[in-house]
């Protein structure tokens, strides 16, 4: 029985039995007092020896950022779904613009089709990535320093966040031009000038994200050490926030700027379905601004739901951490960091839906299904109440 005391709680049993030998530093602890003035106990001396045994480890945990090696299977499946969708999406458009080349829907078309090949190809690079960076034993990440690797997946990260938030803010002018100002848009926006707006689309998100290759912000190695992003959680200097404000700044006023001009449009259309005027543009027109609206409305409801999250803790978190006032909230802000990362990837897979299920030719469908069972409804509700009429005619007459 003794022995199997001693097996299992060594430490307490260095304390019941003096005979056994004990190192220095034991003895000290044992020895020395407590603020009260008596010897210290065995609970006691547990406590700090247990603290002397763990401390070291802690450290180390802290000071290497080491964590156990996380599952790729969500990243994986992620990126997976991302590619196919995009790849659905990127047919369909690819579909129509053929079939709409020389009609007002065409910039339209462009840009969408622009858009989801840019998400295509942030789903592939930012996805090949992050899945190199899980391959990684161990995982050590630190929010101090950076390399080669970081610096490209941070720039990646930043340039296809921008990417599609300017391409719908874009669209939404575009689509508002066209509503409200039919031939001005007809004059200003051809084919030409769409693809030279993309280009300066794609260059000044690419300016941005390569402001940290000439040293005017940090990419770092972000929780739990798969992704890259701006230094917003440690050691946040003022170049770091100033980027953080730029990139959330740009992204946020794109997002309100699509809110505006979409607003405007559906407006505009809703007024001229309620007053029913009959204008120079023919019904399949009005048909495929209403279409374009709704996309685009989708679009901008799905950005702001998955993208704000990111762009808002990322700034509350830069804050904090440059005024040194982050303290023990470090760790929910890196859980904030990782949730916000997460929504924004959804995003680019949720964009393609909007274009396969919000469709002409699915909403025309979805209405006539939804038209046929209101139908069907009032032809049941007039029969049971024709039956109860005559039920109540025949009870009279008897």
């Amino acid at each position: 029985m003794c022995k199997l005391w001693l097996m299992v709680f060594p430490a307490i049993s260095r304390v019941e039995f003096p005979d056994e030998p004990q190192s220095p530093a034991v003895m000290l602890a044992m020895q020395h007092p407590n603020a009260s003035g008596s010897p210290a106990t065995p609970s006691s001396f547990l406590a700090t020896n247990y603290t002397m045994l763990q401390e070291p480890g802690v450290e180390a945990v802290v000071r290497n950022g080491t964590l156990p090696k996380s599952s790729p299977v969500m990243a994986g499946l992620s990126m997976t779904l991302g590619i196919l969708f995009n790849i659905m999406a990127l047919i369909i458009l690819a579909k129509a613009y053929n079939r709409f080349r020389r009609r007002s829907k065409a910039t339209f078309l462009l840009f969408a089709s622009s858009l989801v090949a840019t998400d295509l190809a942030g789903h592939v690079i930012n996805g090949a990535l992050v899945m190199r960076r899980y391959s990684v034993d161990p995982m050590t990440y630190s929010t101090n320093d950076t390399d080669a690797f970081c610096l490209f997946l941070g720039g990646c990260m930043v340039f296809f966040g921008l990417c599609p938030l300017f391409m719908g803010c874009a669209m939404a002018a575009e689509r508002c031009l066209g509503v409200t100002k039919p031939l001005l848009h007809a004059q200003l926006v051809t084919t030409a000038r769409t693809k030279i707006a993309l280009a300066l689309i794609w260059l000044l998100a690419l300016c941005v994200a390569l402001l940290p290759f000439f040293n005017l912000g940090t990419y770092t190695y972000q929780y739990p050490g798969t992704w890259c992003f701006i230094r917003v959680s440690e050691g946040t200097e003022g170049l770091d926030l100033a980027f953080v404000i730029l990139f959330s700044g740009l992204a946020l006023s794109s997002l309100a700027s699509a809110f505006v001009c979409n607003t405007i449009s559906g407006i505009t259309l809703i007024r001229a379905r309620l007053k029913k005027t009959k204008c120079s543009k023919s019904r399949s027109t009005a048909s495929h601004d209403t279409e374009m609206v709704v996309q685009l409305v989708g679009i901008m409801v799905t950005s702001c739901i998955c993208w704000s999250p990111l762009l808002v803790f990322g700034i509350m978190s830069a804050l904090r951490s440059y005024s040194g006032t982050l303290g023990s909230d470090r760790a929910t802000y890196r859980r904030l960091m990782i949730t916000g990362v997460r929504m924004a990837t959804c995003n680019q897979i949720l964009d393609p839906w909007v274009y396969i299920l919000l469709r002409r030719a699915i909403l025309r469908r979805i209405y006539r299904i939804t038209k046929r069972k209101g139908s069907l409804f009032r032809s049941i509700r007039w029969e049971a109440s024709s039956f109860h009429i005559t039920e109540k005619t025949a009870s009279t007459k008897l």
